[in-house]
């Protein structure tokens, strides 16, 4: 299986830590809105799963571009939808949406929580501390984002490591908590925007250690299910 450790860089890290920067809203100016017609937010005291090993091969279409579709994700704290770029991310979005419907984001956890900063999860090894940031989904795919991207607050977009070309993406994907723009460099595919249950991700966001990033308790992906009506 293809090695990952998908993490920001750490010089960018650095910054955000010395002048408390965050990451806050995508690309247009329309806020993430703050409540989820599924659930509030309260994080229930749950154990981690254990890590799993799937391995696919790169998906064929089950998302056309452009076609709207939303992405459900169901947590331990509450449920948030994301809407789906199918029309910028195409190839993105479909890889995303063939995971979920193989059920490869099923009881997983956020590996990475950076108060103020973001959530991270996709990883089917996270829950073990020893392999968290490690897992993929077999394969890889690249979709550049426009160079006129900004990461904000409700932007979710996918990992990579810092080698991998711009929009390089498997399964680990992140969801920006922080208030403001970053100004992260556009080198990282954009999956969507939390377009439902902000407030539920904020709750994920607290659940983390500033100094280490790792969850001080666990946080788990239960199901992510996508709606293409």
């Amino acid at each position: 299986m293809r090695s990952l450790r998908p993490q920001l860089p750490l010089a960018l890290l650095a910054i955000l830590a010395a002048f408390a920067l965050g990451l806050a809203a995508c690309g247009d100016d329309e806020e993430p809105s703050e409540t989820t017609a599924a659930s509030e937010p309260g994080c229930a005291e749950v154990d981690a799963p254990a890590p799993k090993d799937d391995s696919f091969k790169r998906p064929e279409r089950v998302l056309e571009p452009g076609q709207p579709a939303t992405a459900t994700v169901e947590t331990s704290c509450g449920s948030f939808t994301i809407a789906l770029d199918t029309k910028r991310s195409p190839n993105t979005a479909n890889s995303f949406a063939f995971l979920a419907e193989q059920g490869f984001y099923d009881d997983t956890v956020f590996h990475r929580i950076a108060p103020g900063f973001v959530i991270q999860g996709g990883d089917p090894k996270g829950s073990d501390p020893q392999l968290a940031g490690s897992g993929g989904p077999g394969y890889s795919i690249t979709e550049a984002p426009p160079q006129s991207t900004t990461y904000r607050r409700g932007l979710v977009a996918m990992a990579k490591t810092e080698v991998e070309p711009p929009g390089t993406s498997g399964s680990q994907f992140f969801v920006v908590t922080a208030p403001a723009d970053a100004g992260l460099p556009p080198d990282y595919a954009v999956l969507g925007k939390v377009s439902e249950g902000m407030d539920v991700v904020a709750a994920i966001g607290e659940l983390g250690d500033p100094a280490t990033e790792q969850p001080t308790q666990a946080v788990t992906i239960d199901q992510v299910t996508v709606d293409d009506a």
